[in-house]
């Protein structure tokens, strides 16, 4: 199989099984949390001015007091990390065109250049959080395979294609099939790993903060 067989290959049969899969498992673990229900809390709600799934959606955005002091790296580091990576996802001309071949959506493109800043500031900001989690005793402790895994899998596919859209280290075609195929690796294992919060991060928080708020306890 010669490079452009492998683009070829990575960009039809392998998109494609990646897509169902990724689709398939999002479908599965969405069931599987919101299939498991909860009890009616039947207790008398108590009224707290910001106790509302919707104020704790919005309060999570933001550190919580004191912990941007004791943990800068872990919260500014993983701001910058979250942003640049959905920035470089999401604005990409060619990404954009791809979502478009895939779902016939597409909005307005960010300059190359311009991403191309982001993608090296959110790879910096990567390293620095992984450095930390080595250099830290108790993240360090805390962490498990997964964790070291999924950094990996959303590393790497930035990475070559950071690397592609520069024509740097390999051939183009060889560089962009590579991106392609770990792009596709990081679409089949999302669903299955700690990557899914991406697609329950909103939906936790919204159930925390209404579950407490009928409490009258702001979260």
């Amino acid at each position: 199989m010669n490079d452009l067989q492998l683009l070829t290959w990575v960009r039809g049969p392998c998109l494609n099984i990646s897509i169902v899969i990724f689709v398939a498992g999002i479908f599965w673990r969405l069931f599987e949390v919101y299939s498991l229900g909860r009890k009616k809390d039947l207790s008398t709600p108590r009224q707290l001015a910001g106790a509302s799934g919707w104020h704790t959606i919005m309060r999570r955005m933001l550190p919580a007091e004191g912990l941007l002091k004791k943990a800068p790296i872990t919260y500014i580091g993983g701001g910058i990390f979250h942003v640049g990576l959905a920035v470089v996802v999401f604005l990409f001309a060619p990404h954009i065109k791809l979502i478009q071949s895939l779902v016939a959506v597409s909005w307005p493109a960010l300059p190359s250049q311009f991403v191309d800043l982001a993608a090296i500031v959110t790879l910096a900001a990567m390293l620095v959080l992984l450095a930390d989690r080595i250099k830290n005793p108790i993240k360090r402790f805390l962490s498990t395979f997964e964790d070291w895994f999924t950094w990996g899998l959303t590393f790497m596919p930035l990475l070559t294609g950071w690397l592609a859209a520069r024509h740097l280290l390999l051939p183009y075609t060889t560089m962009l099939s590579l991106h392609i195929f770990l792009v596709e690796l990081l679409l089949v294992f999302l669903p299955f790993t700690k990557l899914f919060h991406s697609f329950t991060v909103f939906g936790s928080r919204w159930f925390n903060g209404t579950a407490n708020g009928h409490k009258g306890v702001a979260v």
